[in-house]
């Protein structure tokens, strides 16, 4: 059976077994000490192509891997800011997108290296404001782009926080999702996305969403990421 052949249901367990495997890859990065003061941007995407390849057969990758340390931490993935070396009071994260098997992956993660109260605040807030975002999205399924969008800035405004991502997520999907035929921003949550987030693609099928969290300093210091499937 050839993806395209595949029912949703079939295609929403290939993603979510990808998307376990990526996460068990951010394990093994915390587990081996990757994230560490002293070591560059540079130096942990290295190494995290490196145990990608050697202990999970990873060799494509469908999005470059962003290791973001300090103010770096503002940038989205669109930026390319130079590149840091770790601080010992430092925020870092990480948005790795491999592909197992022909299906995409999208994980993020922050760490906090050393005990800056405000910088463990913000990373313990980035999951709980994932779990809000998609509870919205749960809760609202005629819900579109922009409206989602405009919701996370909200959230993380009422948390303390500024909303950094000029999206909020996209879809995931096979291989490369990125040649879907249309406008881009159909496949975005963002202000420009005024469709219906459950509208299928122009193929007919399901879309299924990454929501991305990006929570920033509001005094322009630091930044934290997490994001996973919202569906």
């Amino acid at each position: 059976m050839t993806h395209a052949t595949l029912s949703s249901a079939a295609r929403h367990a290939e993603l979510h077994a990808a998307e376990e495997l990526a996460l068990q890859l951010l394990d093994r990065v915390e587990a081996l000490g990757l994230i560490a003061a002293g070591r560059t941007e540079r130096e942990v995407e290295h190494d995290i192509y490196t145990l990608a390849r050697d202990e999970f057969g990873v060799e494509k990758h469908w999005h470059k891997r962003i290791v973001h340390a300090g103010v770096n931490g503002l940038a989205t993935a669109r930026e390319n800011p130079p590149v840091l070396t770790i601080a010992q009071d430092d925020l870092v994260f990480l948005d790795l997108g491999p592909v197992f098997d022909e299906w995409e992956a999208d994980v993020g993660r922050s760490y906090v290296v050393g005990n800056d109260p405000d910088k463990i605040r913000l990373v313990a807030d980035l999951p709980a404001q994932f779990d809000q975002v998609k509870a919205h999205f749960d809760a609202n399924p005629d819900i579109t782009g922009a409206e989602l969008y405009a919701f996370a800035c909200e959230s993380a405004a009422a948390a303390g926080w500024r909303f950094g991502g000029v999206i909020a997520g996209h879809i995931v999907g096979e291989f490369p999702h990125a040649h879907l035929p249309g406008d881009k921003d159909f496949y975005r949550i963002n202000p420009e996305n005024t469709t219906r987030l459950r509208d299928p693609d122009p193929n007919g099928n399901e879309r299924f969403w990454i929501l991305e969290i990006h929570l920033v300093d509001p005094a322009g210091r630091y930044g934290g990421f997490y994001e996973r499937l919202m569906s």
